[in-house]
Protein backbone atom coordinates (compact mmCIF):
# COMPACT_ATOMS: atom_id res chain seq x y z
CA UNK A 1 0.00 0.00 0.00
CA UNK A 2 1.00 3.89 -0.80
CA UNK A 3 1.19 5.01 2.52
CA UNK A 4 1.61 8.92 0.74
CA UNK A 5 -1.69 8.39 -1.24
CA UNK A 6 -3.43 6.87 1.80
CA UNK A 7 -1.87 10.03 3.98
CA UNK A 8 -3.55 12.79 1.73
CA UNK A 9 -6.78 10.62 1.62
CA UNK A 10 -6.67 10.66 5.65
CA UNK A 11 -5.99 14.55 5.79
CA UNK A 12 -8.58 15.21 3.19
CA UNK A 13 -11.34 13.38 5.53
CA UNK A 14 -9.78 15.05 8.80
CA UNK A 15 -10.59 18.19 7.38
CA UNK A 16 -14.00 17.61 6.55
CA UNK A 17 -14.56 16.57 10.18
CA UNK A 18 -13.09 20.20 11.46
CA UNK A 19 -16.54 21.47 12.49
CA UNK A 20 -17.57 18.47 14.34
CA UNK A 21 -14.18 17.76 16.06
CA UNK A 22 -14.27 21.44 17.21
CA UNK A 23 -17.50 21.09 18.42
CA UNK A 24 -16.53 18.20 20.01
CA UNK A 25 -13.18 20.26 21.99
CA UNK A 26 -16.11 23.08 22.84
CA UNK A 27 -18.18 21.39 24.59
CA UNK A 28 -15.97 19.25 27.05
CA UNK A 29 -14.27 22.39 27.48
CA UNK A 30 -17.54 24.18 28.50
CA UNK A 31 -18.95 21.65 30.79
CA UNK A 32 -15.73 20.67 32.65
CA UNK A 33 -16.17 16.84 34.68
CA UNK A 34 -13.69 16.02 37.34
CA UNK A 35 -12.06 12.37 37.73
CA UNK A 36 -14.27 9.51 37.22
CA UNK A 37 -17.26 12.14 36.41
CA UNK A 38 -16.87 12.85 33.10
CA UNK A 39 -20.36 11.26 32.02
CA UNK A 40 -20.96 14.03 29.69
CA UNK A 41 -17.58 13.94 27.80
CA UNK A 42 -17.89 9.92 27.97
CA UNK A 43 -21.12 10.34 26.37
CA UNK A 44 -20.38 12.79 23.61
CA UNK A 45 -17.21 10.94 22.44
CA UNK A 46 -18.89 8.00 21.95
CA UNK A 47 -21.71 8.97 20.25
CA UNK A 48 -19.65 10.59 17.33
CA UNK A 49 -17.25 8.02 17.00
CA UNK A 50 -21.27 5.38 16.72
CA UNK A 51 -22.13 7.75 14.20
CA UNK A 52 -19.22 7.00 12.57
CA UNK A 53 -19.81 3.17 12.96
CA UNK A 54 -17.69 2.43 15.86
CA UNK A 55 -18.18 -0.61 17.65
CA UNK A 56 -18.32 0.91 21.06
CA UNK A 57 -18.05 -0.51 24.50
CA UNK A 58 -18.92 1.34 27.32
CA UNK A 59 -18.34 0.54 31.36
CA UNK A 60 -14.83 -0.63 30.36
CA UNK A 61 -12.55 -2.40 33.42
CA UNK A 62 -15.71 -1.15 35.63
CA UNK A 63 -15.10 2.70 34.95
CA UNK A 64 -18.30 4.03 34.43
CA UNK A 65 -16.53 6.70 32.35
CA UNK A 66 -14.03 4.44 30.25
CA UNK A 67 -14.81 3.14 27.00
CA UNK A 68 -13.76 1.22 23.86
CA UNK A 69 -14.38 2.10 20.16
CA UNK A 70 -13.48 -0.45 17.63
CA UNK A 71 -13.38 0.49 14.11
CA UNK A 72 -16.25 -1.79 11.95
CA UNK A 73 -12.91 -3.01 9.32
CA UNK A 74 -11.19 -4.36 12.43
CA UNK A 75 -7.92 -6.70 11.05
CA UNK A 76 -6.39 -8.73 13.33
CA UNK A 77 -3.33 -6.67 13.93
CA UNK A 78 -1.29 -4.33 14.62
CA UNK A 79 -3.76 -2.76 17.05
CA UNK A 80 -3.33 0.35 17.50
CA UNK A 81 -4.91 2.90 19.92
CA UNK A 82 -5.57 6.37 19.98
CA UNK A 83 -6.32 7.79 23.54
CA UNK A 84 -8.76 9.80 24.96
CA UNK A 85 -8.55 11.61 28.28
CA UNK A 86 -11.46 14.29 29.16
CA UNK A 87 -10.90 15.15 32.78
CA UNK A 88 -10.64 18.02 33.99
CA UNK A 89 -8.90 19.95 36.73
CA UNK A 90 -11.59 21.20 40.18
CA UNK A 91 -11.51 24.81 40.07
CA UNK A 92 -9.94 25.29 36.79
CA UNK A 93 -11.65 23.40 34.22
CA UNK A 94 -9.48 22.51 30.99
CA UNK A 95 -6.66 23.94 32.12
CA UNK A 96 -4.73 21.08 30.85
CA UNK A 97 -6.41 20.96 27.47
CA UNK A 98 -7.69 17.24 28.21
CA UNK A 99 -11.13 18.53 25.97
CA UNK A 100 -8.32 18.43 22.75
CA UNK A 101 -7.19 15.59 23.70
CA UNK A 102 -10.08 13.66 23.05
CA UNK A 103 -10.71 15.73 19.85
CA UNK A 104 -7.18 14.98 18.37
CA UNK A 105 -7.76 11.59 19.14
CA UNK A 106 -11.17 11.30 17.61
CA UNK A 107 -10.39 13.00 14.98
CA UNK A 108 -7.11 10.41 13.90
CA UNK A 109 -9.21 7.41 14.14
CA UNK A 110 -12.27 8.56 12.09
CA UNK A 111 -10.05 9.67 9.50
CA UNK A 112 -8.30 6.49 9.01
CA UNK A 113 -11.82 4.31 9.30
CA UNK A 114 -13.05 5.60 6.08
CA UNK A 115 -9.60 3.46 4.85
CA UNK A 116 -11.69 0.28 4.56
CA UNK A 117 -8.62 -1.68 3.79
CA UNK A 118 -5.51 -0.69 6.26
CA UNK A 119 -4.08 -3.84 7.39
CA UNK A 120 -4.94 -3.52 11.17
CA UNK A 121 -7.69 -2.28 14.01
CA UNK A 122 -7.79 1.11 14.65
CA UNK A 123 -9.21 1.41 18.62
CA UNK A 124 -10.43 4.39 20.47
CA UNK A 125 -9.68 4.06 24.33
CA UNK A 126 -11.61 6.47 27.00
CA UNK A 127 -9.16 6.87 29.32
CA UNK A 128 -10.84 8.79 32.65
CA UNK A 129 -9.20 10.49 35.65
CA UNK A 130 -5.61 10.93 34.50
CA UNK A 131 -5.13 14.46 37.09
CA UNK A 132 -5.15 11.73 39.85
CA UNK A 133 -7.06 8.85 39.95
CA UNK A 134 -5.20 6.91 37.00
CA UNK A 135 -7.80 5.25 34.31
CA UNK A 136 -5.50 4.07 32.37
CA UNK A 137 -3.85 2.21 35.17
CA UNK A 138 -7.18 0.66 35.91
CA UNK A 139 -7.43 -0.25 32.58
CA UNK A 140 -4.18 -1.84 32.56
CA UNK A 141 -4.85 -4.17 35.72
CA UNK A 142 -7.88 -5.07 33.94
CA UNK A 143 -6.41 -6.29 30.65
CA UNK A 144 -7.85 -3.30 28.55
CA UNK A 145 -4.19 -3.13 26.64
CA UNK A 146 -3.81 -6.67 26.33
CA UNK A 147 -4.28 -6.78 22.70
CA UNK A 148 -2.74 -3.39 21.77
CA UNK A 149 0.19 -3.14 19.68
CA UNK A 150 1.08 0.72 20.02
CA UNK A 151 -1.07 3.45 21.86
CA UNK A 152 -1.05 7.33 20.67
CA UNK A 153 -2.00 10.44 21.92
CA UNK A 154 -0.92 14.25 22.04
CA UNK A 155 -0.41 16.39 24.87
CA UNK A 156 -1.61 20.58 24.63
CA UNK A 157 1.54 23.04 25.62
CA UNK A 158 3.15 25.80 24.96
CA UNK A 159 5.88 24.40 22.43
CA UNK A 160 5.99 21.58 20.34
CA UNK A 161 7.88 18.46 22.24
CA UNK A 162 8.07 15.54 20.22
CA UNK A 163 9.97 13.25 23.17
CA UNK A 164 10.12 14.05 26.41
CA UNK A 165 10.26 12.18 29.92
CA UNK A 166 7.36 12.44 32.62
CA UNK A 167 8.20 11.83 36.75
CA UNK A 168 6.83 9.35 38.60
CA UNK A 169 5.02 10.64 41.44
CA UNK A 170 3.40 8.80 44.68
CA UNK A 171 0.43 10.43 46.78
CA UNK A 172 1.38 10.63 50.77
CA UNK A 173 -0.78 11.50 53.12
CA UNK A 174 0.45 11.87 56.92
CA UNK A 175 -1.70 12.70 60.21
CA UNK A 176 -1.00 13.79 63.32
CA UNK A 177 -3.06 13.08 66.32
CA UNK A 178 -2.57 15.36 69.32
CA UNK A 179 -4.35 16.07 72.41
CA UNK A 180 -6.63 19.44 72.22
CA UNK A 181 -6.87 21.95 75.04
CA UNK A 182 -8.04 25.59 75.38
CA UNK A 183 -5.59 27.46 73.76
CA UNK A 184 -4.97 30.48 75.56
CA UNK A 185 -6.55 29.32 79.61
CA UNK A 186 -4.52 25.90 79.27
CA UNK A 187 -1.99 25.40 76.38
CA UNK A 188 0.06 23.59 78.38
CA UNK A 189 -2.06 20.72 78.56
CA UNK A 190 -2.44 20.30 74.77
CA UNK A 191 -0.60 18.33 72.32
CA UNK A 192 -0.61 20.90 69.24
CA UNK A 193 -0.89 18.38 65.83
CA UNK A 194 -1.02 21.83 62.91
CA UNK A 195 2.65 22.15 64.65
CA UNK A 196 3.33 18.99 63.95
CA UNK A 197 2.19 19.53 60.25
CA UNK A 198 4.00 22.69 59.75
CA UNK A 199 7.26 21.02 61.45
CA UNK A 200 6.65 18.08 59.14
CA UNK A 201 6.54 21.39 55.84
CA UNK A 202 10.04 23.08 57.70
CA UNK A 203 11.40 19.16 57.58
CA UNK A 204 11.01 18.85 53.88
CA UNK A 205 12.11 22.07 52.82
CA UNK A 206 15.71 21.36 54.64
CA UNK A 207 15.56 18.07 52.95
CA UNK A 208 15.27 19.64 49.33
CA UNK A 209 18.81 20.50 49.29
CA UNK A 210 20.33 17.06 49.49
CA UNK A 211 17.98 15.88 46.92
CA UNK A 212 18.26 15.24 42.97
CA UNK A 213 17.36 18.34 40.95
CA UNK A 214 14.58 16.26 39.42
CA UNK A 215 12.80 15.71 42.66
CA UNK A 216 9.60 17.53 43.04
CA UNK A 217 7.70 17.36 46.67
CA UNK A 218 4.83 19.48 47.09
CA UNK A 219 1.89 19.14 49.18
CA UNK A 220 -0.92 21.32 51.31
CA UNK A 221 -2.79 20.91 54.78
CA UNK A 222 -6.36 19.08 54.35
CA UNK A 223 -7.11 19.82 57.67
CA UNK A 224 -5.52 22.33 60.01
CA UNK A 225 -7.77 22.42 63.74
CA UNK A 226 -11.24 23.65 63.93
CA UNK A 227 -10.61 27.05 65.63
CA UNK A 228 -7.72 29.24 67.00
CA UNK A 229 -9.28 28.53 70.47
CA UNK A 230 -8.62 25.17 70.40
CA UNK A 231 -5.34 23.52 70.04
CA UNK A 232 -5.58 21.36 67.18
CA UNK A 233 -5.63 17.65 68.25
CA UNK A 234 -5.80 16.19 64.79
CA UNK A 235 -4.07 17.16 61.22
CA UNK A 236 -3.27 16.15 58.39
CA UNK A 237 -1.37 17.10 54.85
CA UNK A 238 -1.65 15.29 51.32
CA UNK A 239 1.93 15.08 49.27
CA UNK A 240 2.91 14.42 46.16
CA UNK A 241 6.03 13.10 45.80
CA UNK A 242 7.76 13.08 42.17
CA UNK A 243 11.03 11.57 40.62
CA UNK A 244 12.61 10.84 37.41
CA UNK A 245 14.03 7.08 38.34
CA UNK A 246 10.80 5.00 39.82
CA UNK A 247 13.38 3.81 42.24
CA UNK A 248 14.56 6.78 43.84
CA UNK A 249 10.64 7.74 44.32
CA UNK A 250 10.85 5.10 47.07
CA UNK A 251 13.94 6.21 49.10
CA UNK A 252 12.64 9.83 48.61
CA UNK A 253 9.27 8.67 50.13
CA UNK A 254 11.12 7.20 52.83
CA UNK A 255 13.13 10.48 53.85
CA UNK A 256 9.78 12.53 53.65
CA UNK A 257 8.02 9.95 55.98
CA UNK A 258 11.19 9.98 58.70
CA UNK A 259 10.39 14.47 58.17
CA UNK A 260 7.07 13.24 59.64
CA UNK A 261 8.21 10.86 62.23
CA UNK A 262 10.82 13.29 63.48
CA UNK A 263 8.12 16.55 63.52
CA UNK A 264 5.87 13.91 65.75
CA UNK A 265 8.55 13.56 68.38
CA UNK A 266 9.58 17.19 68.46
CA UNK A 267 5.50 18.21 69.54
CA UNK A 268 4.84 14.87 70.98
CA UNK A 269 1.78 14.37 68.18
CA UNK A 270 1.33 10.66 67.14
CA UNK A 271 1.97 10.07 63.13
CA UNK A 272 0.75 7.39 60.30
CA UNK A 273 0.98 7.59 56.54
CA UNK A 274 -0.86 6.63 54.02
CA UNK A 275 0.46 6.02 50.59
CA UNK A 276 -2.17 6.96 47.81
CA UNK A 277 -2.18 6.41 44.06
CA UNK A 278 0.97 7.03 41.81
CA UNK A 279 2.12 6.97 38.30
CA UNK A 280 5.42 5.47 37.02
CA UNK A 281 8.14 7.54 35.31
CA UNK A 282 7.71 7.28 31.13
CA UNK A 283 9.50 4.17 28.86
CA UNK A 284 10.63 6.21 26.24
CA UNK A 285 10.06 4.75 22.17
CA UNK A 286 12.62 6.06 20.03
CA UNK A 287 12.00 4.14 16.92
CA UNK A 288 7.81 5.37 17.84
CA UNK A 289 8.49 9.11 18.53
CA UNK A 290 10.75 9.57 15.05
CA UNK A 291 8.02 8.10 13.18
CA UNK A 292 5.73 10.68 15.00
CA UNK A 293 8.51 13.35 14.73
CA UNK A 294 8.44 12.60 10.96
CA UNK A 295 4.86 13.18 10.12
CA UNK A 296 4.19 16.14 13.03
CA UNK A 297 6.96 18.05 11.35
CA UNK A 298 5.08 18.00 8.26
CA UNK A 299 2.56 20.81 9.80
CA UNK A 300 5.39 22.17 12.80
CA UNK A 301 8.45 23.48 13.57
CA UNK A 302 9.25 21.57 16.88
CA UNK A 303 11.12 22.56 20.07
CA UNK A 304 13.36 21.19 22.52
CA UNK A 305 12.64 20.36 25.91
CA UNK A 306 13.78 22.68 28.47
CA UNK A 307 16.95 21.03 29.65
CA UNK A 308 16.19 21.49 33.53
CA UNK A 309 12.46 21.14 34.69
CA UNK A 310 9.00 21.42 33.55
CA UNK A 311 8.02 17.82 33.84
CA UNK A 312 4.99 16.58 34.94
CA UNK A 313 3.36 13.16 35.43
CA UNK A 314 1.05 11.04 34.02
CA UNK A 315 -0.72 7.61 34.06
CA UNK A 316 0.43 7.18 30.29
CA UNK A 317 3.88 6.38 32.35
CA UNK A 318 2.57 3.21 33.56
CA UNK A 319 0.92 2.85 30.15
CA UNK A 320 4.75 2.93 28.51
CA UNK A 321 5.55 -0.02 30.52
CA UNK A 322 3.08 -2.41 29.35
CA UNK A 323 2.86 -1.40 25.27
CA UNK A 324 4.63 1.25 23.10
CA UNK A 325 3.43 4.55 23.79
CA UNK A 326 4.05 7.65 22.74
CA UNK A 327 2.99 11.28 24.38
CA UNK A 328 4.00 14.13 22.82
CA UNK A 329 3.24 17.78 23.27
CA UNK A 330 1.46 20.52 20.50
CA UNK A 331 1.69 24.11 21.09
CA UNK A 332 -2.04 25.89 21.90
CA UNK A 333 -0.17 29.26 22.83
CA UNK A 334 2.13 31.49 21.81
CA UNK A 335 2.81 32.56 25.35
CA UNK A 336 4.75 30.74 27.62
CA UNK A 337 1.71 30.06 30.09
CA UNK A 338 1.67 27.97 32.85
CA UNK A 339 -0.69 24.39 32.48
CA UNK A 340 -2.86 23.77 35.45
CA UNK A 341 -3.87 27.44 35.06
CA UNK A 342 -7.07 29.58 33.92
CA UNK A 343 -4.51 30.91 31.07
CA UNK A 344 -4.38 27.90 29.66
CA UNK A 345 -7.90 26.84 30.21
CA UNK A 346 -8.08 29.94 27.46
CA UNK A 347 -6.00 28.50 25.44
CA UNK A 348 -7.72 24.77 25.60
CA UNK A 349 -10.45 27.08 23.64
CA UNK A 350 -8.76 29.12 20.79
CA UNK A 351 -8.11 29.70 17.53
CA UNK A 352 -4.38 28.00 17.99
CA UNK A 353 -6.41 25.23 20.41
CA UNK A 354 -8.75 24.30 17.58
CA UNK A 355 -5.88 24.35 15.08
CA UNK A 356 -4.18 21.99 17.39
CA UNK A 357 -6.92 19.54 16.67
CA UNK A 358 -6.75 19.16 12.92
CA UNK A 359 -2.70 18.76 12.80
CA UNK A 360 -2.86 16.64 15.73
CA UNK A 361 -4.98 14.21 14.55
CA UNK A 362 -3.26 14.65 11.37
CA UNK A 363 -0.16 13.70 12.72
CA UNK A 364 -1.35 10.55 14.83
CA UNK A 365 -3.27 9.18 11.65
CA UNK A 366 0.04 9.45 9.64
CA UNK A 367 1.96 7.92 12.38
CA UNK A 368 -0.32 5.05 12.51
CA UNK A 369 -0.51 4.63 8.44
CA UNK A 370 3.39 4.24 8.78
CA UNK A 371 3.04 1.38 11.03
CA UNK A 372 0.10 -0.22 9.06
CA UNK A 373 2.04 -0.24 5.57
CA UNK A 374 5.50 -1.15 7.03
CA UNK A 375 5.56 -4.25 9.17
CA UNK A 376 9.63 -3.61 9.65
CA UNK A 377 9.04 -0.40 10.92
CA UNK A 378 6.20 -2.13 13.72
CA UNK A 379 8.78 -4.89 14.65
CA UNK A 380 11.46 -2.02 15.25
CA UNK A 381 9.06 -0.51 17.78
CA UNK A 382 8.46 -3.96 19.05
CA UNK A 383 12.06 -4.08 19.37
CA UNK A 384 13.03 -1.10 21.06
CA UNK A 385 9.81 -1.62 23.63
CA UNK A 386 11.65 -5.11 24.98
CA UNK A 387 15.22 -3.76 24.86
CA UNK A 388 14.68 -0.55 26.79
Amino acid sequence: MNAEKIKKEVGKHIDKLRRELIQLSNKIHDNPETMFQEYKACKWITSILESHNFRVEKNVAGLETAFKAVCPFEKKSPRIAFLAEYDALPGIGHGCGHNLISAMSVGAAVGLSKIKDLPGSIVVLGTPAEEGGGGKVTMIEKGVFNQIDAAMMLHPNTKNIVERKTLAVKELKIRFKGKSAHASGEPEKGINALDAVIQTFNNINALRQHLTEDVRIHGIITNGGLKPNIVPDYSEALFYVRALDDRYLLKVLEKVKNCGKAAGIATGASVSFELGSGYKSKKLNPTLYNVFAKNFERFVSTDKPPEHGGLGSSDIGDLSWVVPAIHPYISISKKDIPSHSVEFARAAKSGMGNRAIIVGAKSLAYTAIDLFTNPELMRKVKKDFENI
